[in-house]
């Protein structure tokens, strides 16, 4: 069993300042620093850290070197990744003193996916296969109906969430992984228990992971509902939370993990990463989580 990611790689410029802008306000940056980050780079390096055996697809342009770097560095298999002509794509973001961040995205080499090349990387995937895909590349609608005609399992992250998630065919997916943000904005309300019956309404053969910051994370399956609270963290930086815990679940469940233990694996490595700096770089290791686990 294998996971294929196609999914975003990005230049993640970061921005320490004292609070985030608001609107007309000019604020001063106390630190400026560079890391590899991207949904997609963010939860393959999160699969790999947890002991997934990972497939990283995507596009960089020319100065994506050191995103390639990365997925070698951290294990994820990066031969489907091509290079193009358009710039990589980059964030810019703005981290508080509390660890809250602001995010500015340009899609820029992420942009450029076409229909040759997802058939080209999904030719070499089939049944028995994961795909998790993100909404931070085009094509995605394209992605999904061809990993469900390759019999492969969908997971669907719909972040950042736009209006063309809606029109596609997310009868394919039997997986969604969302924060209540992206499902108030996908059922069209903020209530936990209220998204979760619409989510069921709307797609009763998928499964259902709602994540709820310090409220903890629900499981929804048919009629099985399943609860995790979250576990204290001192926080800095929340960048690549969700990523984290969208991967470490995914691997758990690959594992053959049960879904209590998949979803309390998860939560404790997402509270991990809001204790460190960076995107990708604040991913913990598989060894962390389960010796810090065994400590709970």
């Amino acid at each position: 069993m294998r996971i294929l990611n196609f999914g975003s790689l990005n230049i993640d410029t970061v921005y320490s300042v004292n609070h985030i802008a608001e609107p007309g306000e000019t604020v001063s940056s106390t630190k400026l620093e560079l890391f590899c980050g991207g949904k997609g780079l963010n939860q393959s390096i999160a699969l790999a850290r947890a002991g997934a055996s990972v497939c990283h697809a995507g596009m960089i342009g020319p100065d994506g070197d050191m995103l390639l770097r990365a997925c070698e560095e951290n294990g994820v298999e990066a031969g489907c990744i091509q290079r193009t002509h358009e710039r990589s794509g980059h964030a810019i973001i703005q981290v508080d003193r509390s660890g809250e961040n602001c995010i500015v995205l340009y899609g820029g080499a992420n942009q450029m996916i076409d229909k040759q090349y997802v058939n080209t990387v999904l030719n070499g995937f089939g049944e028995g296969d994961y795909l998790l895909v993100q909404n931070e590349l085009n094509m995605v609608d394209c992605i999904i109906d061809t990993a469900y005609k390759r019999g492969m399992t969908v997971a669907l992250n719909p972040s950042p969430y736009d209006k063309a998630v809606g029109q596609w065919d997310l009868r394919k997916v039997s997986l969604f992984l969302i924060n209540e943000i992206e499902g108030a904005q996908m059922t069209g309300s903020s209530n936990p228990d209220e998204i979760l019956r619409a989510m069921r309404r709307r797609y009763p053969d998928a499964a259902v992971v709602l994540t709820l910051g310090k409220k903890g994370s629900v499981f929804q399956e048919g009629s099985l509902v399943l609860t995790q609270c979250s576990f204290e963290a001192a926080v800095v930086d929340t960048t690549a939370a969700g990523d984290t815990f969208t991967g470490y679940y995914l691997a758990s469940v690959m594992r053959g993990l049960p879904q209590p233990e998949a979803l309390r694996t998860a939560s404790y490595a997402a509270s991990l990463a809001v204790s460190r700096k960076g995107a990708s770089a604040s991913i913990p290791y598989r060894q962390e989580v389960e010796a810090g686990l065994s400590n709970q």
